[in-house]
């Protein structure tokens, strides 16, 4: 018996062995199938079909965000996807909202530093309305002063709401202001109140003529159409919004290189200190952003990583540690932050903190680590093709972002095959003390 037991631990060992190497090879997804065009007037066009339910996804990005805006008119962006529900020549102010949610549909937008997205999913049979409803404010957007002056205030509002009266709430803001010189990443999406105060509709006016043109958006339907007249649908509505006049400026400057490294103090009337070190790096889709992506998740993602378990759990000396890779359009940052525990000193916070991120470049992460992160990209990455409007999101930021829709699906194999020493390259080419800005956040009044 005993060694029929043996042979059996043996057996069910060996099965275990299998079913591990199985599982760190990541099941590669089905490749979206898509076709793209571009109109007369410059809109560009992905359509993806999906018959599995009678629905279609509309997603339709401007590649107009934060960092567009002027110095002294930030919040532009964010303020214009507001105003862009308050009526058009055809459509009452919040009717396009309702119509939408009439026939059983949903609707929204949202505004990042490099574009903004307004979306809707509704019935199959209703996709000539979303169109015409999508055209119809491209083309005859009404921006009145009293319109424009009531959504300035809820702006307004939702900055104190989310950043002003939050704890913490400009940590983020703080972080950018300090981390960059020249570029318009500098300032946070939703604006300053001084600079939403100074707007006027004449502003908001000349930047709706200058990026809501058609060769400044993207258009990716997904869902249960027929391609052929889907496009024909597009060009009746869409395609007859006039070309624009200009090009759309690109004017936007870049951030000279960090030569060494800056140490500020500041005080923001928050309960406990926090200090931050943050590191410039390079943009979404560069070769470097993906094993980027890979040292973020082991260094700061979640209370499993390096940081957050030596901080927190071993040294106890935070009470919460974070970090995050902000890869996009531009050359953006890494950073990582720690709110300090009572009885030690943001000094000593702040110098766990580089050890930690130094630790990278001269110890390899192990190989566990490397395809544990793996595995989290590959679950994410399927799980993002769940719903049309997840595929449209992949497919507008490939093509908008990457200016390559291949990319929708090439990231995969990407990130599959990153080394060690990918990951270890990256930190010793990012991780610099003279690329580096330490902020120590004191409790205090401003």
């Amino acid at each position: 018996m005993r060694v029929r037991a043996l042979r059996f631990l043996a057996a069910t060992a060996a099965t275990i062995v299998v079913a591990t190497q199985i599982s760190s090879a990541a099941v590669r997804p089905p490749k979206l199938q898509y076709q793209i065009t571009t109109l007369l007037n410059g809109l560009t066009l992905v359509l993806s079909e999906d018959h599995s339910v009678p629905i279609v996804h509309l997603s339709l990005a401007y590649h107009v965000g934060s960092k567009n805006e002027k110095p002294g008119r930030t919040g532009f962006a964010h303020l214009f996807e507001h105003l862009m529900f308050k009526g058009s020549r055809n459509v009452q102010p919040e009717a396009h909202t309702s119509m939408i949610s009439s026939v059983g549909g949903q609707s929204n937008a949202y505004t990042t530093d490099d574009e903004t997205v307004f979306w809707e999913t509704v019935p199959a049979q209703y996709l000539p309305l979303v169109l015409w409803l999508e055209a119809d404010r491209m083309a005859t957007l009404r921006v009145d002063r009293e319109t424009f002056t009531s959504e300035r205030e809820v702006v307004k509002e939702e900055r104190r709401m989310r950043v002003d009266n939050q704890p913490y709430g400009r940590l983020n803001e703080i972080i950018y202001d300090q981390a960059f010189t020249v570029h318009p990443y500098r300032h946070a999406t939703i604006g300053s109140m001084a600079d939403l105060e100074a707007a006027s509709a004449d502003d908001v006016r000349d930047f709706y003529r200058t990026y809501y043109v058609p060769s400044n958006a993207t258009l990716v339907l997904v869902g249960d159409f027929d391609p052929t007249q889907a496009v024909q649908m597009v060009n009746q509505y869409l395609g007859r919004v006039p070309k624009a006049e200009k090009e759309v400026p690109r004017d936007i400057p870049v951030e000279p290189p960090q030569t060494k490294e800056k140490r500020v103090t500041l005080r923001e009337p928050w309960p406990l200190p926090a200090v931050v070190v943050a590191y410039h790096i390079t943009y979404d889709g560069n070769p470097d952003s993906y094993p980027l992506h890979i040292a973020s998740k082991v260094l700061s993602d979640g209370q499993t990583s390096r940081i957050y378990k030596k901080l927190v759990y071993e040294k106890q000396m935070a009470v919460a540690a974070f970090g995050n890779a902000n890869l996009i359009e531009h050359p953006n940052l890494y950073y990582a932050v720690a709110i300090v525990q009572p009885g030690h000193t943001p000094e000593e916070v702040t110098d766990a903190l580089i050890t930690e991120l130094d630790r990278l470049k001269t110890e390899p992460i192990t190989d566990h680590e490397l395809q544990r992160a793996k595995n989290q990209f590959a679950r994410d990455y399927i799980l993002g093709r769940q719903s049309n409007q997840q595929k449209a999101g992949q497919l507008s930021h490939a093509v908008v972002i990457h200016n390559d829709i291949k990319t929708a699906d090439g990231e995969f194999d990407i990130f599959q095959n990153i080394t060690v020493a990918d990951v270890q390259r990256v930190a010793r080419t990012y991780f610099r003390p003279e690329n580096r800005t330490v902020l120590t956040l004191l409790p205090g009044t401003r």
